[in-house]
Formats: structure tokens, C-alpha cells, sequence
């Protein structure tokens, strides 16, 4: 009988918590439409279908909220000027690969499959004006390094 009246609380408690989650669960947010980027690695190019944030509102929101990122998907951070960048996983309840991007298009550091929810920074240790966010795992699987090329209309390396 008490394991009884245990269960019962416990999923009497998981049914008041779960709305909870859910209104407190930011709306979706429109990053506009879809473009084209490339990662040119070892003369293999590797293409995405991405979102690109450049507004202060989408910078900060980025791919928070989010289940899932397919592999062949990312989000371009636009900075605008030179920067050394800090990001955290607050939120993020997928891995992702973070690539740190110079202005002129190539890779400077990528740090592999970001763990979720983590308050640690990650910074690109040097001035980037891009940060390009790919599902975790997805830079290795395709060989993608520092020093290969990012060709996107935001970079000097547009094809």
C-alpha cells in the first residue's frame, strides 16, 4: 500500500511540473530564411542548410531550445567585427561542434560535441567574426579541421 500511495504522488507531482516546463519554454524564434555554407576540408566540400543569427536577440538565443540539429543543418553566429567569442550550453539540450571562424573564412579552433546544459565558457582564445554551430560529432565524422575554408556570402571565401 505505501509503494501505492508513493507512485501516485510522484506521478500526482510529474503532472504538475511537466506544464510547468512547458510555459516556461520560450516561443520558437524566426532566424528568417535558410541559406547556403560550405566547408571546403582536405578539397572535400561539405554542405549545409543554416539559419544565420545577426541580431543581438538571435545571438543570444541561438540554438537554445532545441532538440534536435540534423547533420546536415548549423546556425552562423554573424558578429559583425573581429572579437574573441564566448559561448556557453545554457539551455542547449543537444551536443554540437563549435567552430571558431576568422574573417577571412578559415576555421581557427573547433570544440567537439559541446556538452548540453553546461555553464562553461568556451572561447575561440583569439579574434573571430563567426561562430558556426554544427550537430555534435559532425566535424569529425567529415574531417573538418582548423584551417579549412567556410564558404559563405558573410566571409571573403563566398564561391
Amino acid at each position: 500500500m505505501k509503494n501505492i500511495l508513493k507512485t501516485s504522488v510522484l506521478a500526482a507531482s510529474l503532472c504538475f511540473a511537466v506544464p510547468a516546463l512547458a510555459q516556461s519554454m520560450p516561443a520558437a524564434m524566426d532566424f528568417g530564411p535558410r541559406e547556403s555554407l560550405t566547408i571546403v576540408s582536405n578539397g572535400t566540400p561539405h554542405a549545409f542548410d543554416i539559419e544565420v543569427a545577426d541580431t543581438q536577440a538571435e545571438l543570444s538565443r541561438g540554438m537554445m531550445y532545441r532538440d534536435v540539429v540534423a547533420p546536415n543543418e548549423g546556425m552562423l553566429f554573424e558578429f559583425g567585427d573581429e572579437r574573441i567569442a564566448s559561448i556557453w550550453m545554457k539551455n542547449t539540450s543537444v551536443f554540437l561542434d563549435v567552430i571558431f571562424v576568422r574573417a577571412d573564412g578559415r576555421i581557427l579552433k573547433i570544440e567537439h560535441s559541446a556538452k548540453p546544459y553546461s555553464l562553461r565558457s568556451i572561447t575561440s582564445e583569439a579574434p573571430v567574426t563567426a561562430v558556426f554551430e554544427i550537430a555534435g560529432g559532425q566535424a569529425n565524422a567529415l574531417g573538418i579541421r582548423p584551417g579549412d575554408v567556410v564558404q559563405h556570402n558573410y566571409f571573403s571565401t563566398a564561391p
